[in-house]
């Protein structure tokens, strides 16, 4: 079984991001491939303890990369988007 902290690899910040933290109590996180949305969900709440609402999750697939006549991939990756209960929240990542 995977802890949490394997389960939760980075925090993703960008400005999108950080205006959903704002108004929609929402935060977004690289996890591992392989975790599941309840496994998510239960590292969140053991690592911040915070009441998760809904765990949403997104796949992508890695891109081709050129390095002159090398051809390369980068890795396949999930994000999961932590929507928190109100009242909620977890530390600022901005910094």
């Amino acid at each position: 079984m995977r802890t949490a902290h394997d389960v939760i690899l980075a925090p993703l910040v960008t400005e999108k991001l950080a205006h959903l933290a704002e108004h929609g109590n929402v935060v977004v996180f690289k996890v591992h491939p392989d975790a599941n949305k309840i496994e998510i969900g239960n590292a969140v709440e053991a690592l911040w303890k915070v009441k998760v609402e809904r765990v949403r999750t997104a796949n992508f697939s890695g891109k081709k990369r050129r390095m002159g006549r090398f051809v390369g991939r980068r890795a396949d990756w999930k994000k999961a988007i932590v929507t928190l209960a109100e009242g909620h929240s977890v530390p600022d990542f901005s910094a």
